[in-house]
């Protein structure tokens, strides 16, 4: 075998050219290391933007050589050139070049597992046929010694017609001549192709004859293997009127009445064990203590405990570890709010300045240190293998719902925000179960419900014992199961009507536990902080601005001087603009047991749940310095014009219960049509989730009053 201590250049060596350009794909499995070297290759020299029409994001990077400057685009891990998920779909168009605005790669580099050669050598065998220049990188040479398997570089570079270099992504063994090898990939004789599927290849040719332009064979067939699908309706507008009268009965002959991707898989499955007895040996390989604990933990019972002491080891860290950075970051937030009006006095601008940019600006860095410790601690369970064990386990259950076990992460992710855990939802292949987890996400009691939760159970829910628990604790415990069951139902209903279909088939390699690498990790959250920035920032902002606009304007010379600064606060709130729509929906709003105020508040919390704390206290006359025991004293005392209480017990249940389902996130929103790149289902999310708070609001207090 070749050592990774001393790596051996292949004997066809290509010759570096002195000056090449060119462009990139980095292909390979999931799991397969293909984004640890990618990392590797370009360091920090990367942009991270989105395909044309779609919300996977395109990563971007540069290898400068001695001699060469290339563009290196990491494409989304596939298993074939069948392609399933969206970001498979995304892999497959941009190695056919069928994204507009985006540049068909001048080369492929096929990164290859060399612990799993099996699964690798399917997708390797189908790139060769596309006819580029090829490089195949070999990883995880260090971890398949020492599992005993043995790669004979040479004979595997011998029959796939491409230069082959083993690699270590982690330590970097190897990478100086991998990076000569892309400098020069423009040099590279594009590789024959590989007769595996003799009939096939006949056929495609068959149904070439006449074509107005000249189709690659990859390409027909793709086509005769996946049918006339959207994707490949590009390839059938090229064919002849009688190459396109022919799919139909190439595809019976070659398939007859056996499913053609299952064909094609025994078949090329077949060449690439044919290629392994030639070129791996597999030695028995030494039981270490980490393997007997990989397969304890591979067991139902013991992975089942295992996740969930995972997940509340990261449940526990997002809200510890975070909360000290958003005290600080508030604290500063408030502190240049409070030098902004010293500075230039209390005006309309030091207001749009400190009540508008800087609390705008710090309602959305906030939850960055949330973001940030919940996706390192993602990028950490994904690098290391153990992502996909949870998706493994949990995928029974969540498949009684209509979802897989990939959607048991983004929605353990939306107890902290939902806006990471929408984004987490992109490891999801299927798209129904995709936009359905997303449906179900908002659901789950984010931190942002904690201080409205916290306020109306400290007022209104006496701190009694119910046995050895505490009636308030239980009561928070119900708003968060509440949320959970609404979640799954939701998720459950959008996959019975809207969303229905069959369920796709789950078919998961479950790799080796390996250590992460740190620079891949800074890397990746680094783009992730990047990315939740620009796209929920920009539009948090401009409804914050917009909110304060409201409460400020117009404003009031009726107001008499003497007053104070709180009463005088409230009263000018009440006759802004904000106030006047809380009076004008207050009849809307009047079934549910809420007053102007009330109304007035929820309206503003729209944009961000924890805004209705604020203009609650605003609007009952409690300034900013009072603490929570003030306004709860406050709002068990407000009563209405008849003398009447606002706040009865079954209008505090009503509103928690509002709380506990409305979506009220402009960033969640904002996510939602990123991710689902429309405005049809964050328009849906929200009139649904209203609706449900609303009828919920409703029973509760209309049952309770009578």
């Amino acid at each position: 075998m070749t050592k990774t201590s001393e790596i051996r250049i292949p004997a066809n060596e290509i010759t570096v050219a002195k000056r090449t350009e060119a462009s990139i794909a980095v292909v390979g499995n999931p799991n397969s290391g293909k984004s640890t070297l990618f990392n590797r290759l370009t360091g920090l020299k990367q942009r991270i933007g989105n395909y044309p029409g779609v919300t996977v994001e395109k990563h971007v990077g540069y290898l400068k050589t001695d001699d060469a400057l290339v563009e290196l685009v990491d494409l989304p891990g596939t298993h074939s050139l069948s392609a399933h998920s969206l970001e498979e779909h995304i892999a497959v168009d941009v190695i056919f070049g069928r994204i507009e605005g985006t540049q068909s790669p001048d080369g492929i580099l096929a990164v290859l597992d060399a612990t799993n050669l099996y699964q690798g050598l399917f997708l390797v065998q189908q790139l060769v046929d596309l006819e580029l220049p090829m490089i195949v990188a070999l990883t995880m040479t260090d971890a398949a010694e020492k599992s005993g398997i043995q790669v004979d570089t040479a004979a595997l570079s011998a029959l796939l017609g491409v230069p082959v270099y083993p690699v270590v992504a982690t330590t970097g063994a190897g990478l100086e001549m991998l990076r000569r090898a892309i400098g020069g990939i423009k040099e590279i004789e594009p590789p024959r192709r590989i007769r595996v599927w003799p009939e096939l290849t006949e056929a495609a040719a068959e149904a070439a004859e006449g074509a107005h332009e000249r189709l690659r064979f990859a390409e027909l067939e793709r086509l005769l293997i996946d049918g006339p699908t959207a994707a490949n309706q590009a390839i059938v507008a090229k064919l002849s009127d009688r190459g396109r009268s022919k799919i139909d009965a190439l595809r019976a002959a070659l398939f007859g009445d056996e499913p053609p991707i299952a064909r094609d898989a025994h078949i090329r499955y077949a060449w690439v064990r044919d290629v392994l007895d030639k070129v791996q040996k597999a030695a028995p390989a030494y039981v270490s203590w980490r393997t007997r604990v990989t397969d304890f933990l591979n067991l139902p019972v013991p992975g089942t405990i295992g996740l969930f002491l995972v997940m509340a080891i990261v449940f526990q860290a997002v809200f510890a570890w975070a909360t000290p950075i958003m005290d600080a970051i508030d604290a500063t937030s408030s502190s240049l709010s409070t030098s902004v009006f010293s500075a230039l006095g209390d005006n309309a601008f030091s207001s749009l300045i400190a009540d508008g940019v800087i609390a705008g600006v710090g309602s959305v860095v906030i939850f960055l240190p949330q973001i940030i410790i919940l996706f390192l601690f993602i990028i950490l369970l994904e690098d290391s293998g153990y992502l996909a064990r949870a998706a493994y386990l949990m995928d029974r259950a969540m498949r009684s719902v209509g979802l897989s076990g990939q959607s048991i992460i983004p929605m353990i992710s939306s107890f902290a925000c939902a806006v990471p855990g929408i984004m987490a939802t992109r490891v999801i292949p299927s798209r129904r179960d995709r936009i359905a987890t997303i449906m179900a996400a908002p659901f789950m009691t984010c931190s942002a419900r904690l201080p409205v939760y916290a306020l109306l159970i400290a007022a209104f829910v006496p701190a009694t014992n119910v046995g050895f628990l505490n009636l308030q604790g239980l009561v928070l415990f119900g708003l968060y199961l509440f949320g959970i069951v609404m979640g799954i139902l939701t998720a459950l209903l959008m996959r019975k009507t809207a969303l229905r279909g069959p369920k796709p088939p789950f078919a998961l390699m479950l790799p080796e536990f390996r250590r992460p690498n740190l620079q891949t990790v800074a890397i990746q959250l680094l783009g992730r902080a990047k990315v939740f920035l620009k796209r929920a920032g920009t539009v948090i902002f401009a409804v914050a601005v917009i909110v304060w606009a409201l409460a400020y304007f117009p404003r009031s010379d009726d107001i008499d001087p003497g007053l104070d600064a709180n009463t005088s606060a409230a009263l000018q709130m009440e006759q802004s603009w904000l106030g006047r729509a809380g009076k004008v929906v207050e009849p809307v709003f009047e079934p549910l047991g809420w007053d102007w105020r009330v109304s007035s508040a929820v309206i503003a919390g729209f944009p961000a749940r924890e805004v209705v704390i604020a203009v609650l206290g605003t609007v009952y006359a409690v300034g900013d310095e009072a603490d929570e025991g003030t306004l709860s004293g406050r709002l068990k005392s407000a009563t209405r014009p008849d003398g009447s209480k606002v706040f009865t017990l079954p209008m505090v249940i009503g509103l928690l219960i509002f709380y506990a389902c409305c979506l009220q996130c402009a960033a969640t929103l904002a996510i939602i049509r990123r991710e689902t790149n429309t405005w049809r289902w964050p328009v849906f999310a929200w009139g649904y989730m209203t609706a449900i708070g609303y009828l919920g609001a409703l029973i509760a207090f209309q049952l309770g009053s009578a």
